[in-house]
């Protein structure tokens, strides 16, 4: 099978990176030292090619109305152009097709950032809504083999404490339009040294820092320019400790269509409050929550948490039905073994579980997430 590439392939290969097939894309896990670029971020500024994401522009009289009933969070909270919101898609059952983020721009025109794996059934479910709404709108999705690269957007996700310092010395024309921009928030800008620039105060790390979006043709450019003003390369291997650490769901591993949102921990993103109707809703007012999504910070020595193993009560009884990891690592930042799980509602924050790892049953603390944020350690 022949792997997709991103723009910036030929530099991560320079630059020596250990390439790996990451659904399907040749994406690098790392440039030497992992736990380095993850530290980087933390404590300076990294980035990460995510240009096997897609940007998708929906543009139409009709696309507010349109979305209001296609995701599961209320884009009625987008009223001033260049706010942002994240928010789950989901099917008539109330599984998840995606996460993702939408900004808004003009009553006529707004953009998703979709996940790379999802991006073609994503726009395939999108098209075929539209189609069945009679909404008219122009679905466009905007990456490298979805369109043409004349059209497609890549991604550079630079973040960190001074990630916004180093793109401004890289984009200084970004800089009066996103210096006092708030988090989730977004602003195009026309004339860069690298095209027509979208800078988002978004991110997957825990740390600030900007999403930006410039012509594919101009990314590599871009890229360098952003190295050459200190900001460290970094892989899979980080961005995913770095997520895990801030509490970050990832599509197909903490949830998928299977999975009801409510239960990993999606319940912020999804709004049953107002009268509006969305896919999805009915089922999940039928169904409700019936498990909660929680930190664990392993206690005992002799494992590393990793998705799938069973979380069981630490007096062991109905063990088989208790709870189960869906992401796990070591974290860097805190040095110990840290994991995602869902495990019943009556779990509570302090509690002590036991984890199976191999033939051992380990014990581990539920936590409140998120472990990290902002350089500081919250979970202890």
């Amino acid at each position: 099978m022949t792997l997709q590439a991103t723009p910036l392939n030929s530099a991560h290969r320079a630059a020596g990176a250990k390439m790996v097939d990451f659904g399907g894309w040749d994406m690098p896990v790392n440039y030497g030292s992992q736990i380095e670029e993850h530290h980087a971020v933390r404590t300076d500024a990294g980035m990460f090619d995510v240009s096997h994401m897609c940007v998708v522009d929906l543009e139409g009289a009709n696309v507010r109305a349109f979305l209001r009933g296609l995701l599961a969070n209320n884009v009625d909270k987008l009223q001033v152009p260049g706010k942002a919101l994240y928010s789950a898609m989901l099917n008539p059952e109330g599984g998840v097709i995606d996460d993702l983020i939408v900004y808004f721009f003009r009553e006529d025109w707004f953009r998703l950032v979709v996940n790379a794996g999802t991006a073609e059934k994503d726009v395939a479910w999108m098209r075929q809504q539209n189609d069945a709404t009679n909404s008219g709108l122009t679905i466009t999705p905007r990456r490298d083999g979805l369109t043409d690269t004349t059209n497609a957007i890549a991604l550079v996700a630079v973040q960190g404490p001074n990630a916004r310092a180093k793109v401004w010395e890289v984009l200084p024309q970004t800089k009066a339009a996103s210096e006092a921009m708030k988090p989730f928030n977004v602003v195009i800008v026309p004339d860069t040294a690298f095209g027509e620039a979208m800078v988002a105060r978004t991110g997957y790390t825990g740390e600030d820092g900007f999403e930006i979006g410039v012509p594919a043709t101009q990314v590599e450019a871009l890229w360098n320019a952003l190295i050459a003003a200190g900001v460290k390369p970094a892989g899979l291997g980080a961005r995913d400790t770095l997520r895990l650490e801030a509490g970050m769901n990832l599509y197909g591993q903490d949830m998928d269509d299977s999975v009801n949102p409510l239960d990993a921990g999606l319940g912020w993103t999804i709004d049953l409050v107002s009268e509006r109707d969305f896919i999805g809703k009915a089922a999940l007012q039928a169904k409700g929550q019936n498990a909660q999504f929680v930190g664990l910070i392993l206690r005992e020595k002799g494992g590393i948490l990793r998705a799938h193993q069973k979380v069981i009560a630490a007096s062991g009884e109905g063990s088989e039905k208790f709870g189960e990891i869906t992401s796990g690592t070591f974290s860097p930042s805190m040095q110990q073994a840290i994991a995602l799980a869902r495990v019943p509602m009556d779990v509570q924050v302090g509690d002590t579980v036991h984890v199976e790892i191999r033939d051992k049953k380990l014990a581990a603390s539920v936590v409140k997430l998120p472990f990290v944020r902002n350089g500081k350690v919250l979970a202890v």
